[in-house]
């Protein structure tokens, strides 16, 4: 097995002033041993006071670096550019948002550390872990627009539109510097750019604490029909 020596964590962030002291805590509580961790935030445009609490934990805490989007540019712009700032062997997307378990990391890490992975996928729908029961037509959503990525891109992901991706980083970081997708779209490309490369991809099940509407959930029905459109766009037409 080949330890991580450094693992990248990507924190797409908007309008969550009230999770973001909490997810950081609970990134912070994730015991990885010899593994240094690299936070990386990404602030996209918020205008809820999130920026503030970001400017004062960087300054207490000089293993957070805080990077500002000026203006509101999408999820995946976040992405892009927190992922193009990393230095990590590997590299993970974390929400902001609480729905997602950090203590999943080691679960993630082990098909990579023991070699056979180049990527992998945190399935919600998998394993025996704690999942909410909340929003059923969404899984039917989220189960067809998987299925129609794995069409394409030949793959069996059971999650496609999971936060929880793990990439090698020299992996990651080639792939980003190519990336289109702005907003959610971001999930649908770099699913599609992953199997076009060739990567060696695992799926591990993960825990799920999914949020209301009312809870703060952003993404819509809206986004979910232009996830059909880019699914077929950066499969088919996007080099």
């Amino acid at each position: 097995m080949t330890k991580t020596k450094k693992l990248s964590i990507i924190i797409p962030c908007y309008n969550e002033k009230n999770t973001i002291r909490e997810i950081l805590a609970e990134v912070d509580g994730v015991d990885l041993g010899s593994t240094k961790k690299e936070i990386i935030i990404v602030d996209d445009g918020s205008t809820d006071g999130t920026r503030d609490i970001l400017k004062d934990l960087a300054k207490l805490d000089k293993s957070i670096e805080v990077l500002f989007q000026e203006t509101n540019q999408g999820k995946g712009a976040a992405l892009r550019r927190g992922i193009l700032r990393s230095t990590g062997d590997v590299v993970v997307i974390q929400d902001a948002d609480l729905e997602y378990d950090p203590q999943d990391y080691k679960r993630l890490l082990y098909p990579i550390e023991r070699g056979p992975a180049d990527v992998v996928y945190g399935s919600r729908f998998k394993g025996g872990e704690p999942h909410r029961m909340i929003y059923y037509r969404h899984q039917i959503a989220n189960n067809f627009l998987t299925m129609l990525s794995n069409l394409f891109t030949g793959l069996n992901l059971s999650d496609m539109e999971t936060c929880y991706k793990m990439f090698r980083g020299d992996l990651v970081r080639k792939l980003a510097k190519e990336l289109k997708a702005k907003r959610f779209g971001f999930e649908p490309e770099i699913t599609a750019r992953v199997a076009k490369s060739g990567a060696r991809v695992y799926e591990i099940g993960i825990a799920y604490y999914g949020r209301s509407k009312e809870e703060g959930k952003k993404i819509g029905v809206k986004d979910g029909i232009k996830a059909i459109w880019e699914i077929i766009y950066f499969n088919l037409f996007s080099r």
